[in-house]
């Protein structure tokens, strides 16, 4: 048989009744799309069942568009809660030329400043307002690349340094001087203290915050306060502070004046202080991680409401996703790596109500930061320093005024040696020690 127009597949075709060939007869009709029987709609209308599924869809939507726009709300909050440090960049642009270069590999070093800014009326009961700042306190806090460790040094603020001409509030020019360090913040503010920093210690600083006192009693009482033990009551009229021995939990205002409490705790020195300040921030950070406030949405806010709303810091960090970035870079550090020590120094020689540097202890410590190499504190309470050599020139006494002089040690020195040179002096180790703490071993151990 041979193929044909009207039947191209050669196979027999259907014939009609006279056996001519005739067309393939039409498929059955289909019967008529019922569509109330899978939407639930009925010939009046939607089904209940449809209804509710419009409703719960456009309430889920709801729910959304009110979440994120809550969220957006919020992170404008906090993002504006920061104040920006324009002035600070814009003046060490300046001197770009004689700063230190950042060394390479990830690590950063941040300069804390804790402002006794006495305006506002937070800050105003602490003392008379005089139109000036001091830097109460000042930690260098350094960072490791691998984000394995970070190292907090505390600067005294009666330091005495060498402080460089620096451009004043008032736009007139500072003369370089020796004096004693806080004088730096009050002279020209954070961009003077950043160069004095930067040039005792060769160290680059890549961001700076600077926190007065509200700020700080914000953000203890975000965590609801900070444990600590105390072996005596403690009573200062100067600090507001009464505190009974033993157990306590601090909050915002007794915090804030225990760390600053300097009359009526121990011998009365800054360094002391120092101490108490490095303890209590060992407490706070361990208490910050093993409550999980960084992983915890409703800790997380009101300790970066409370950061936020006190900060003022440069560009770097001026943002909230720039803080949160920095701070969960952070949050991976173990607690026993998470330490706190006070520069090497010791009374200055010619006034011993001031400060001085130890060498070579301090240049090391600058040297192994720089480098971003480690590090190792150990309690002071574990290897004392012996005491330095009598002042060469008599200054006044910390303390009572009619109390013999008795010097104290030089802390924050390095206490490590792994046997003796080919002179007999002792050979530092790998890794230097120096006396301090940690957040793991807190303040009451």
């Amino acid at each position: 048989m041979s193929d044909s127009p009207e039947n191209p597949s050669g196979r027999p075709g259907r014939r009609d009744a006279d056996g001519a060939p005739g067309a393939r007869p039409a498929p059955p009709a289909a019967p008529p799309l019922d569509l109330t029987a899978e939407s639930g709609a009925t010939a009046t209308g939607p089904r209940p069942r449809r209804r509710w599924a419009r409703w719960t869809a456009l309430g889920l939507a709801g729910l959304l568009l009110a979440a994120t726009g809550t969220g957006w709300l919020l992170y404008t909050k906090l993002d504006g809660n920061i104040r920006t440090d324009h002035d600070t960049r814009n003046e060490l642009e300046k001197y770009e030329a004689e700063r230190p270069k950042s060394e390479p590999g990830g690590a950063e070093n941040v300069l804390l400043i804790g402002s006794d800014r006495r305006s506002g009326e937070s800050n105003g009961k602490y003392g008379e307002d005089n139109g000036t700042q001091r830097s109460d306190t000042a930690i260098l806090l350094h960072a490791a690349a691998d984000r394995r460790s970070a190292t907090a040094v505390s600067i005294p603020r009666d330091l005495m340094v060498r402080i460089p001409a620096c451009k004043r509030s008032d736009g007139k020019q500072s003369v370089p001087q020796f004096i004693q360090f806080n004088w730096a913040f009050e002279f020209a503010g954070a961009a003077c203290t950043i160069r004095t920093v930067e040039k005792m210690t060769g160290i680059r600083i890549d961001h700076h915050m600077i926190v007065d006192f509200a700020g700080f009693k914000k953000m203890v009482d975000a965590v609801d306060g900070v444990d600590l033990c105390l072996e005596r009551p403690v009573n200062d009229d100067e600090a507001h502070l009464r505190l009974p021995a033993g157990w306590q939990t601090l909050r915002g205002e007794e915090a804030l004046g225990y760390v600053r409490a300097r009359k009526s705790l121990g011998d009365g020195s800054d360094t002391m202080r120092m101490e108490r300040q490095q303890q209590f921030l060992a407490a706070l950070v361990n208490k910050v991680q093993s409550n999980g406030v960084l992983l915890h949405p409703g800790r997380l806010y009101p300790l970066l409401d409370a950061a936020t709303s006190s900060l003022t810091t440069d560009e770097g960090l001026a943002s909230l996703r720039g803080l949160y970035e920095w701070v969960r870079g952070m949050r991976s550090i173990p607690t026993d790596k998470v330490q706190f020590l006070t520069v090497p120094r010791r009374e200055y020689r010619y006034d011993t109500d001031r400060d001085e540097l130890v060498q070579p202890d301090a240049d090391q410590l600058f040297r192994q930061l720089d480098k971003d190499r480690p590090v190792t504190v150990r309690p002071p309470s574990a290897t004392p320093s012996p005491a330095p050599a009598a002042s060469a020139v008599p200054g006044r006494a910390r303390g009572r005024a009619d109390a013999p002089h008795s010097p104290r040690p030089a802390s924050g020195s390095r206490e490590d040696s792994t046997g003796d040179g080919p002179d007999g002096s002792a050979l530092p180790s790998a890794t230097p020690t120096f006396r301090g703490t940690t957040a793991e071993r807190g303040i009451c151990r």
